[in-house]
């Protein structure tokens, strides 16, 4: 059985022992002061998030995939963030995946016992065809998790990276992932509610690494999101946005450019700051990698 009491996950926090008899302003007061307590706890990470950074970069540069691995609400956190990777740096829906236990309908209705088992991860991992070009980061808070212990077993068995992301550093998933990560925010507003400090930790870290992991992969232009893919009126007043700051030019001259480009905002930057056709400018940036400050000159 579980020793759940020795999880740091479900210890109960002195600080909110009588919230049932507060205020409402004084029940959101505490909410909102245990939450500030998350980005600290991520903070102390930072030497290992930076480690797992730079893992997925390198998965990602040499043609493998960032396999997001979880259950419940760590399950989902993985999934939004896979979700969120096309549309904001137009890489294809299959270099970020997120697979949770008990499939796509576990998304939306919980599915708590597809967690303990541990082979189903491993098929899980077997069906979207992993390899030892891909990486795998296991979440869940407790670090106990079957269904992701399996999955990564798998993975390491197959040679791709494992990553731990949870909050309990003295977790089995830990111990047995090439890169760990162990954000303890200390205990939840509601005892074992892991979905409020840790999923936030959670976020927060996977934030992080696919965004980190993006950048270093040319897909921001100082902090501008330069493969943004336009692909409704918000996103495309974006590119044109994007492409007037980073190019100095009027919102007139960048619409022009971006359609000169097929609405590519890469491109339509280079040609605009180097004062060169789009051929140009799609040859500039493919023997730099896709990195618009070498293309320019400036990295």
């Amino acid at each position: 059985m579980i020793q759940l009491s020795k999880l740091p996950t479900e210890q109960r926090n002195p600080n909110t022992a009588d919230i049932d008899r507060v205020s409402t302003r004084e029940l959101v007061r505490r909410i909102n002061d245990e939450d500030k307590k998350v980005a600290l706890a991520v903070e102390r990470e930072l030497d290992s998030i930076a480690k797992a950074v730079d893992a997925v970069y390198t998965a990602l540069k040499g043609g493998g995939r960032l396999i997001y691995c979880g259950c419940g609400t760590s399950g989902r956190l993985g999934v939004l963030d896979a979700a969120e990777c096309p549309p904001t740096f137009s890489v294809s829906p299959g270099m970020v995946m997120g697979v949770m236990a008990g499939g796509e309908s576990a998304m939306f209705r919980a599915a708590e016992g597809a967690e303990d088992n541990a082979e189903a991860g491993r098929e899980d991992m077997k069906a979207i065809e992993l390899s030892a070009a891909d990486i795998v980061v296991g979440i869940a808070a407790s670090g106990r998790t079957p269904y992701v212990l399996g999955a990564m077993a798998y993975a390491r068995e197959l040679g791709a990276v494992t990553v731990a992301l949870t909050c309990n550093k003295r977790s089995e998933m830990n111990a047995a992932a090439d890169i760990s990560i162990g954000v303890e925010p200390g205990p939840e507003v509601i005892t074992g509610s892991t979905r409020m400090k840790c999923g936030t930790a959670e976020k927060m870290v996977l934030n992080m690494l696919s965004t980190g992991a993006m950048i270093k992969l040319g897909k921001v232009y100082g902090n501008l999101m330069v493969d943004v893919m336009p692909t409704n009126e918000k996103l495309v007043r974006r590119a044109i946005s994007i492409v007037s700051t980073a190019a100095g030019v009027d919102e007139e001259k960048a619409r022009e450019a971006l359609e000169i480009c097929g609405f590519s905002v890469k491109p339509a930057i280079v040609m605009l700051v180097k004062g060169v056709d789009a051929a140009a400018a799609g040859k500039l940036l493919e023997d730099n990698g896709g990195v618009i400050a070498a293309a320019l000159g400036e990295a």
